[in-house]
């Protein structure tokens, strides 16, 4: 007889006591009738007008060249194409209609996505922080594959058996603080963040979360590297402070600033507009992009309101509002060396 399965590993927070994910079911359940997962209102306007306000057509002749200097576009959500190296990286890409199982269920998208998969350039390298619904879209990552993309994929521990069962075989997996060489001189590390994972019912923490440091050393240059920070689902931590001294200042950082409210719940998982800006001080981001809003309806903030609150958060630490670009759903923004 075959000896018993061991138990799947379990990992935790640089901070053990922040556990996060042992949600009692009859917890969720009160949760969600009571409204926690979904917006209490409408934006200002209505979504019609928001949709409007915070969209634009996408350059895809501007996509479609590589560029050695960086270049951002936000697809939505978490969702950003990041170029730089003559290299077309892809974060954390959901383009489906809703953040769920198969695209088709869960928190629904109430922001159209500004391009298809179909419509991606040809990408290099797919960067995954984490496993949950809205950062791992399956059907986003069938459709790419269908299209004739073949890119690396870079996850965290525990997740690449996902990849590899679904014909992603050119899968690396990282533990906290592991790097991995994309090309020669750009170099990407995996950094801890506090948060937790699920994928169904029985694989809770079963898989690690994090972010992602690119660093890029420009070839001939005697500067140090141009560094960009990705870090992923996470709360308020010591983490950005040890990313900092670990690595380095980064230069430019996707800054999540929504998903927040209500407060007793989100607060160990979701940094809020506050604790954002607490997090772009201790990387000493020179500048950042407001990432992780307005797009999904996922929890009780009205989509309009992380620009507002992260307004209040800059002028009370003193930060100039520049810093933080808020980019419209399919934008493409140049970022300053």
């Amino acid at each position: 007889m075959p000896p018993p399965a061991s138990p799947p590993r379990r990992f935790r927070n640089t901070d053990a006591e922040v556990v996060i994910g042992n949600f009692p079911w009859y917890e969720m359940a009160w949760r969600s009738l009571r409204g926690d997962f979904k917006p209490r209102s409408a934006p200002t306007g209505g979504y019609a007008r928001f949709v409007r306000d915070w969209t634009q057509p996408v350059d895809h002749a501007l996509l479609a060249q590589r560029h050695e200097a960086p270049v951002v576009t936000w697809l939505g959500h978490v969702s950003l194409l990041l170029q730089v190296a003559g290299l077309n990286v892809l974060i954390d890409p959901t383009l489906a209609s809703h953040a769920g199982p198969l695209g088709r269920f869960g928190a629904p998208r109430r922001v159209p996505p500004p391009l298809t998969p179909e419509q991606l350039p040809r990408i290099d390298a797919v960067l995954v922080s984490h496993n949950h619904y809205d950062h791992l879209c399956s059907a986003t990552l069938r459709r790419l594959r269908a299209a004739g993309q073949s890119p690396r994929f870079i996850v965290p521990l525990g997740l690449k058996d996902w990849f590899v069962r679904r014909g992603m075989d050119n899968t690396t997996e990282l533990d906290w603080w592991q790097s991995v060489e994309l090309a020669p001189g750009v170099q990407v590390h995996f950094t801890p963040a506090q948060h937790w994972s699920r994928r169904s019912l029985n694989d809770t923490n079963a898989s690690l979360w994090g972010g992602y440091l690119l660093e890029w050393t420009r070839p001939g240059a005697a500067a140090a590297p141009w560094r960009f920070l990705f870090p992923g689902d996470t709360g308020y931590s010591g983490d950005f402070k040890a990313i900092r001294e670990r690595i380095g200042a980064v230069d430019f950082l996707a800054l999540p600033i929504g998903a927040y409210l209500p407060r007793d719940f989100m607060k160990p998982m979701h940094v809020n507009p506050a604790d954002a800006v607490q997090l772009m001080l201790d990387v000493q981001a020179r500048q950042a992009m407001g990432v992780h809003w307005g797009t999904f309806a996922l929890t009780q903030e009205a989509f309009d309101h992380p620009p507002r609150d992260l307004a209040a958060a800059l002028a009370e630490r003193g930060v100039p509002a520049e810093r933080v670009w808020l980019m419209r759903h399919g934008e493409t923004r140049a970022i300053p060396l």
